[in-house]
C-alpha cells in the first residue's frame, strides 16, 4: 500500500486538508508527493518538429523605418509586452533561410510594420493608430511594388498580435463593431486572438501564442524532482474596477465566478498578488488556470505549457496556438465559462491517469518550444510554426489571383477616422 505523507511548507501546510481531498480523489496523492514525470511520449508532437525550410519563400518588404524600427526606438517596452512577436517574427525573417530576396519568387509577402507598439504610460498598447498605420502601409506597398494588386493581399502575411487581432480595438463589443481592417480581408493574418465564429477571426488565419520572455523563463526553472505540492494555481485579476466597475463584462464574468466561488476553497492558491515566486510557484502546480481576460487569450497558456502546469482552459470557443500541430485536448483541461462554480468537481474528477498522461505530453520539449519566440531561433520554435502554417496553405488557391483591372476591396470603407493620413 502506497504510503502518504504530507511535506509542510507555505506550498502545501501542514494543516491542509488532505482527507478532504483524497475523499474527492483517492489516487491522487502520489501526484503532490513523487517527482513530476518526464518521460515523454514519441507520438506527441511529432508534427511540431516539421521543417519549413525548402517548402516555401518570404519576401521581405524593405519599409521606411518609421512603420517599425523607430517605434521601437521610440518605446524599447514594445521589446517585452506580449505583443512582441510583431518584432521578433520581423527580426528572425531577416536572416531565415525562408527569406528570398527575388520577389517573382516568392511564395508569400511580409510587411513588417508594429501596429501595438504604441504604448500608454502603464504599458498598454494603444490600438487606435494602427488602422491608419495599416492602411498607410498597404497604400506605400500597392503603390511600389506589383504584387499587392495582382492578389489585393492574399499572398501577403501580417503579424496583427493584438487583443482582437486588425479589429485593433481592446473591448470586444467595439471589436466586433469595427470588423477587421477591410484592406486586410484578404490577407493571411497571423494573430494572437483566436474565437470560433468570431467576426474578429478570418478563415485561414494562424492563431499563435503571445510573446513571453524565454530567457527570463529558462534563468527560473526549478529541478525537475520538485514535487507538485499545489493543486490549482491563479495570479490575475479577477475585476477589472477601472474598466468595468460592476464585473459583468470583464472576462464575461468567469474570473469573478472563480474568485467568488474558490477563493476560501484550500485546494486553490488563487490571488491578485504577483509574488516574485510566480514562475517558481507554477512549476508546483498541477493544474494552472487560464481564464479569458478582456480577450480569449493570455500569456499564462505559454507559461503553464513551458512549466509543465495543466492548463485548465476557460474561454469558451478558443482557437488556440498552432491547433493543426498542438494537440489541446490531450494537454489540457477544458471547462465551459458557465461552468466555473463546479471547477473543483471538474478537476477532483479525473482520473490520476489522466493527469499523468497530460504531465508526459507536456514534459515533451517540443510542445515547449513551440509556443516560444527565442533569440536566436531554434528548431520547432513558434517562428518556424508560423512557417509551417503558412507552407501548409500553398500553393495558393486560384480564386487568389485576381484577372487584370480586377478589384474586390473597398478602399473607402471604414470608420472615417481610418481614412485619415498617418
Amino acid at each position: 500500500m502506497l504510503s502518504i505523507s504530507v511535506p509542510s511548507s507555505k506550498f502545501f501546510p501542514a494543516s491542509f486538508p488532505f482527507n478532504l481531498y483524497l475523499k474527492k480523489r483517492p489516487f491522487f496523492s502520489f501526484l503532490f508527493i513523487f517527482s513530476p514525470i518526464t518521460q515523454t511520449l514519441r507520438s506527441a508532437g511529432d508534427v511540431l518538429e516539421d521543417d519549413p525550410v525548402g517548402r516555401l519563400k518570404v519576401y521581405v518588404y524593405e519599409l521606411p523605418s518609421k512603420y517599425n524600427k523607430k517605434l521601437l526606438q521610440k518605446d524599447p517596452r514594445c521589446l517585452t509586452h506580449m505583443f512582441a512577436a510583431e518584432i521578433f517574427m520581423h527580426r528572425f525573417l531577416l536572416s531565415s533561410p525562408v527569406r528570398t530576396l527575388n520577389p517573382d519568387e516568392a511564395d508569400w509577402f511580409y510587411a513588417p510594420i508594429y501596429p501595438t507598439c504604441d504604448l500608454t504610460p502603464t504599458g498598454l498598447p494603444l490600438p487606435f493608430k494602427s488602422p491608419r498605420m495599416m492602411r498607410s502601409a498597404v497604400q506605400l506597398i500597392s503603390s511600389n511594388w506589383p504584387y499587392w494588386n495582382r492578389t489585393e493581399g492574399s499572398d501577403h502575411f501580417f503579424v496583427v498580435p493584438h487583443d482582437f487581432g486588425a479589429c485593433f480595438h481592446y473591448q470586444e463589443e467595439k471589436a466586433i463593431e469595427r470588423g477587421i481592417l477591410p484592406l486586410l480581408q484578404r490577407a493571411t493574418l497571423v494573430q494572437t486572438f483566436g474565437q470560433r465564429n468570431h467576426v474578429c477571426l478570418n478563415e485561414g488565419s494562424i492563431t499563435i501564442p503571445p510573446y513571453a520572455p524565454p530567457q527570463k523563463m529558462q534563468a527560473r526553472q526549478i529541478p525537475l524532482d520538485t514535487p507538485r505540492s499545489i493543486f490549482v494555481y491563479f495570479r490575475g485579476l479577477f475585476y477589472d474596477v477601472n474598466n468595468d466597475p460592476e464585473g459583468g463584462y470583464y472576462a464575461r464574468g468567469a474570473r469573478a465566478a472563480v474568485w467568488e466561488n474558490f477563493k476560501n476553497n484550500p485546494l486553490f492558491d488563487i490571488s491578485t498578488d504577483h509574488p516574485a515566486t510566480y514562475y517558481e510557484d507554477m512549476q508546483r502546480a498541477i493544474f494552472c488556470l487560464c481564464p479569458l481576460g478582456w480577450a480569449p487569450w493570455s500569456p499564462r497558456l505559454v507559461e503553464a505549457v513551458v512549466f509543465g502546469c495543466i492548463p485548465v482552459i476557460i474561454a469558451d470557443d478558443i482557437v488556440l496556438p498552432f491547433a493543426d500541430a498542438i494537440p489541446w485536448e490531450e494537454i489540457g483541461v477544458f471547462v465551459a465559462e458557465e461552468d466555473v462554480p463546479d471547477l473543483d468537481t471538474i478537476l477532483t474528477s479525473i482520473p490520476s491517469e489522466v493527469i499523468l498522461r497530460k504531465q508526459r505530453l507536456l514534459a515533451n520539449p517540443s510542445m515547449k518550444r513551440a509556443m516560444l519566440f527565442p533569440q536566436p531561433a531554434q528548431p520547432g520554435d513558434a517562428f518556424h510554426q508560423i512557417l509551417n502554417g503558412l507552407a501548409r496553405k500553398l500553393p495558393h488557391d486560384r480564386t487568389a489571383y485576381l484577372k487584370p483591372g480586377q478589384k474586390v476591396l473597398n478602399w473607402t470603407t471604414g470608420p472615417v477616422g481610418d481614412l485619415k493620413p498617418w
